[in-house]
């Protein structure tokens, strides 16, 4: 069994082969929380916990960071727009992030550091810096010098030369307008730290170089995040991380965008779609069905018809769990292992969508078995299915699930009362081999949203596609 995962510094494939036998260390770059979550930023969260339920199944001890960038120009900028103290805005929306995570079946991170927490950590790094020729002092401000490290940019594949490196107001005094900001001199109404060269704040930058060899060392297996932090941010990483001595990442697994009309989901954009509003009109479990299910380097084309095409394959799949689940009688664990193929393509670059045709598969075959009336086949392709599903966190009968929420559970049951009062009506029709009545019940239920299922064991319902 080898884990192979795309490397965006090598640009392939490559086989993964941890630091530490038997022990992977993730650090995900997380949320600035200048705003709270759409479904663009949830989606590296979940790609990145599937990884790490992979992992687990393949029996790593796993060591996942996020952070969280709770100081930013985006931040600051909010504060003053709204009237109210810069650590309120990060905090609510900190808040509004863990809410989506969790809403979407995200197991919690081992750690999860808030950049104003380590300002210590980074002023040590840009001391070791500085004196070592990677970075100066100027006006305050403390900026990294790029032509001090060879093989800056490597992991963008770009030409120095060519740069031209995003530059914030306040830079002054910079050598080379390529040169970066680590740490930024205090302006008036701004919060800032005491160091050794004045009072200021953190850069984006310097903060992750810092929490990552603090938690995970000098040296640490995987760096994650979205396609646009390869550059400026990652690849700034690694100069500071290169330029203070450490090793850093071994490997850089990037995710995809998810985008509306072929532009990338940002509230500068005004086309973002906000977890806390999505969860209100989708299932939660839907909304990571349709988020995590397509491969994590693939773009996600948002639009309402996608998302009810995920609703209804996994309505699919709901449906033969609770058939089986009558059937038995009772509980069906899941299954010690999953089936081979699944196994094979998500080790293969976490090949989700390979791995849920496997699921879809043995659904089917399931399916075939109870209409067969083989109970025994039946119950063993859903002890396949849950343990499949349990790995990419779509498990229905998991806990987290359960219900959705209290008041969904409450409405469920007042629901499933009145329908079957209907239902009932129907039967009676039936019996008195009344069948245009029975049709039309049906008929009526369908235009409702409700499909009717007949079964040995009487009429059930479900909620039909939207």
């Amino acid at each position: 069994m080898t884990i192979r995962l795309y490397d965006t510094s090598a640009r392939q494939i490559r086989d993964f082969a941890p630091l530490t036998p038997g022990c992977v260390s993730i650090y995900l770059c997380g949320a600035t929380v200048q705003a709270a979550p759409h479904i663009g930023h949830i989606r590296s969260g979940l790609n990145f916990d599937i990884m790490r339920r992979w992992f687990d199944y393949r029996g790593y001890d796993v060591t996942f960071v996020r952070n969280v960038t709770d100081i930013d120009d985006k931040i600051i900028k909010k504060a003053a727009e709204q009237n109210r103290p810069w650590w309120s805005i990060g905090y609510e929306n900190e808040r509004a992030f863990n809410d989506g995570y969790q809403a979407l079946g995200c197991l919690p991170p081992t750690y999860e550091p808030r950049a104003t927490g380590h300002v210590t950590e980074m002023v040590e790094m840009m001391r070791t810096l500085i004196e070592r020729g990677h970075a100066y002092e100027a006006d305050g401000n403390v900026y990294f010098d790029v032509r001090s490290l060879p093989g800056y940019l490597s992991l963008s594949n770009q030409d120095l030369d060519d740069l031209r490196q995003p530059s914030e107001e306040g830079e002054t005094g910079k050598r080379d307008p390529r040169d970066f900001a680590m740490w930024k001199a205090a302006k008036p109404g701004e919060p800032s730290w005491e160091t050794p060269w004045g009072r200021g704040r953190p850069g984006w930058h310097l903060e992750c170089s810092a929490m990552a060899h603090k938690y995970l060392g000098s040296a640490f297996d995987i760096h994650g995040g979205g396609i646009d932090l390869i550059f400026p941010h990652h690849e700034n990483e690694i100069a500071q991380a290169k330029g203070f001595g450490d090793d850093f990442a071994q490997y850089w697994v990037h995710n995809s965008w998810v985008t509306m009309s072929g532009e990338k989901m940002s509230k500068s954009l005004g086309n973002s779609v906000l977890v806390s509003e999505m969860v209100k009109h989708w299932r939660p479990i839907v909304l990571r069905y349709y988020l995590g299910t397509p491969h994590y380097r693939s773009t996600i084309e948002y639009s309402e018809e996608a998302l009810h095409e995920a609703e209804s394959a996994f309505a699919r799949i709901e449906g033969f769990v609770q058939r089986v689940i009558e059937l038995a009688g009772g509980e069906v664990a899941p299954a010690d292992e999953v089936p081979p193929a699944f196994a094979e393509a998500m080790d293969d670059d976490l090949g989700v969508p390979q791995a849920l045709a496997i699921v879809h598969t043995t659904v089917r075959q399931g399916n075939s078995a109870l209409a067969a009336d083989d109970k025994e086949a039946a119950v063993a392709r859903l002890a396949e299915v849950r343990a499949m599903l349990g790995v990419l966190g779509l498990d229905p009968l998991d806990p987290q699930w359960a219900g959705e929420s209290d008041h969904g559970q409450d409405l469920h049951g007042v629901v499933d009362a009145l329908v079957r009062m209907v239902l009932d009506q129907r039967e009676a029709a039936r019996g008195r081999k009344d069948w245009a009545t029975a049709d039309a019940i049906r008929d009526q239920l369908n235009q409702s949203g409700l499909v009717i299922e007949d079964s040995p064991q009487g009429p059930r319902w479900s909620l039909g596609p939207r």
